[in-house]
């Protein structure tokens, strides 16, 4: 082990300190920063255990407040607070954060009679919380705190308290704020998410609040990403393979795949450039001149057009294919995803290599029964249900 660098000393130790720091192993560090994972660990642990009515009549608060929910704290508590401000915003609850200092000067301007304060402070006696419940009071605006004790001051003034109860801080000599702010994080993170599903709020939802970057894209309908109809290859399947290609072009970048319809325009099947390959390899030319649906895929797997992009996602590593018609109610196709649309949105704790060819599809006679749609989550086991003919 390579000789570790004396430790600086700080504006705020005495340099005799110095070489006592210097004396700490990586051993003692690793065993100490473990020390205190376990401890906050256990203190999330206990609390949950611990967690009782309250809790709901928290919730009950936050989710039926006509106006906003009004967050705040001091110091330590209050940057908790402004987190859990934002995670109720992101999760549809209107909420802003109110610094007790900054109330007594102005900002109380943003508290109306409808809202709901949400507090947090350990101790339930920092005095420039304490100097905003008398105005509370007086205006009616119910309080919900996250405090230590109930009987403290903050606990006594507030309709709903979610004890948190004493809990023994971390670090040198337990002073600094570590365990207690864990505590009141994982709290409002909990208040926060069980507001949001007693509001009903989806995954659409969310999308609609994160329209930016890859988690938004994620999020986001197939319908507003697709390739349209009028922009992908559409063939009927009596139309022989030859004629197919020679009468498919289309502009701008192409997909790898003609979808095949019936006379009624119902999706029977697709083809790709991969398939295409695969007769011209094999030397099955007589094949060019007959009519598609001989060697077409049927029944393919279809996604619908209000799917959310993640469930296209993971469908696309859990079947390995390359493109995914885009079907209607009554089964007409109205656009296709194509996996090279999706480079930079692959999950990768689920993505999976894809396979082209279409190698790994059950072979089997064409089954005239109508396509079917695949609603998230669509895991089947053994092989996908698409069939192809045998050679």
């Amino acid at each position: 082990m390579s000789a570790r660098p004396a430790a600086a000393a700080s504006a705020f130790e005495p340099a005799r300190h110095a070489d006592e720091a210097a004396m700490i192993t990586p051993l003692d560090e690793l065993r100490e920063g473990r020390e205190i994972l376990r401890t906050e660990g256990q203190a999330l642990l206990d609390l949950s255990r611990r967690l009782d009515a309250s809790f709901c009549a928290a919730v009950e608060y936050l989710s039926n407040t006509r106006g906003a929910v009004i967050v705040t704290g001091i110091g330590k508590a209050g940057l908790i607070g402004q987190k859990i401000t934002a995670t109720l915003c992101s999760t549809g609850s209107r909420a802003y954060f109110l610094h007790p200092t900054e109330a007594l000067h102005g900002d109380l301007g943003c508290v109306g009679p409808d809202d709901v304060i949400l507090a947090f402070s350990n101790s339930g006696e920092t005095a420039e919380l304490l100097a905003l419940l008398p105005i509370f009071e007086a205006r009616g605006i119910p309080v919900v705190s996250v405090t230590a004790s109930p009987v403290s001051t903050l606990g006594r003034a507030s309709q709903v308290v979610v004890t948190m109860g004493r809990l023994h801080e971390c670090g040198v000599q337990g002073l600094a704020p570590s365990t207690s702010t864990t505590a009141m994080l994982a709290i409002g993170d909990a208040l926060a998410f069980v507001t949001c599903k007693r509001r009903s709020f989806s995954a659409r939802d969310f999308a609609r609040l994160h329209p930016a970057g890859t988690l938004g894209r994620r999020l986001t309908v197939v319908s507003e990403v697709m390739r349209k109809a009028q922009d992908v290859r559409i063939a009927l399947e009596t139309t022989s393979v030859r004629n197919v290609f020679i009468g498919q072009s289309r502009p701008g970048r192409r997909t790898g795949a003609v979808m095949l319809v019936d006379e009624e325009g119902l999706l029977t099947g697709i083809f790709t450039d991969s398939d295409l390959a695969r007769l011209l390899e094999q030397k099955r030319d007589e094949q060019l001149d007959a009519p598609i649906r001989n060697v077409m895929t049927s029944r393919p797997t279809t996604i619908s057009p209000t799917m959310l992009l993640e469930e296209v996602l993971q469908l696309f590593a859990e079947r390995r294919l390359s493109e995914f018609p885009v079907v209607d109610e009554s089964g007409h196709p109205v656009g296709l995803v194509d996996i090279t649309d999706m480079i930079g949105l692959t999950p990768l704790e689920t993505a999976a290599p894809v396979d082209p060819s279409g190698a790994g599809r059950e072979h089997s006679p064409r089954d005239s029964a109508s396509p079917h749609t695949i609603t998230f989550p669509a895991r089947t086991a053994g092989h996908s249900p698409d069939t192809k003919p045998s050679a």
